[in-house]
């Protein structure tokens, strides 16, 4: 046997905390994650002191292709695969309000880097929330005066393009073209330390 001292009753303890059987194959399939609670606590920030960064409107274009109208004529470039994504973007037919924050993957107490999955955990523990898929495009045609060099990720549940890999948009600014562009958005993908991602900061 591989682990020698790894009793049946440690073994069944450990199935137990994931949920028995199903957990077990949950874990295996990589769709349940298993975070160390040092990670989880290693910092103190709370969602009430990360100032809002900016407050984008949704619903203020009522489909993809509007989007996409509106991106076009303010000479926005759109990735392939990010305009793949918003075509199955779901766009709010009223407006909303979103306050939204900028936190780095360092600042949520991974300085070597961590998982999609852990960092979403570690965001939603904290207090903030997901972003609707909607504020990658709304952001994109908010941010006019973005730096040159910067990307930003949008934290948000990841879209599959054409050839069923997920992704997640990003808003960047390189080469004097901005762009809405999409990254690799699987939850496993490992994140160095300074790549900034977008949160809501939800109102009380």
């Amino acid at each position: 046997m591989k682990y020698a001292n790894m009793t049946w009753g440690t073994m069944e303890a450990v199935i137990n905390l994931v949920g028995g059987e199903e957990g077990v194959q949950r874990l295996i399939a990589r769709e349940l994650v298993v975070v160390e609670k040092s990670s989880l606590t290693s910092i103190k920030t709370e969602s009430r002191d990360l100032a809002t960064w900016k407050t984008v409107t949704l619903g203020l274009h009522k489909s993809p292709k509007n989007y996409r109208k509106a991106m076009e004529k303010d000479d926005y470039r759109i990735g392939d695969y990010a305009g793949q994504i918003l075509n199955k973007t779901e766009v709010s037919q009223t407006e909303v309000e979103l306050d939204l924050v900028v936190v780095t993957v360092g600042e949520l107490g991974f300085k070597n880097g961590a998982r999609r999955d852990v960092l979403y955990a570690k965001a939603l523990e904290i207090g903030l929330q997901l972003c609707p898929a909607e504020v990658g495009p709304a952001l994109r045609l908010l941010y006019k005066d973005q730096p040159r060099g910067e990307w930003l990720h949008i934290g948000m549940e990841s879209i599959t393009g054409s050839d069923g890999r997920p992704g997640v948009f990003e808003v960047g600014h390189v080469d004097g073209d901005r762009w809405l562009d999409s990254v690799y958005g699987g939850a496993g993908h490992v994140w160095d330390a300074d790549y900034r991602w977008v949160f809501v900061r939800p109102r009380k």
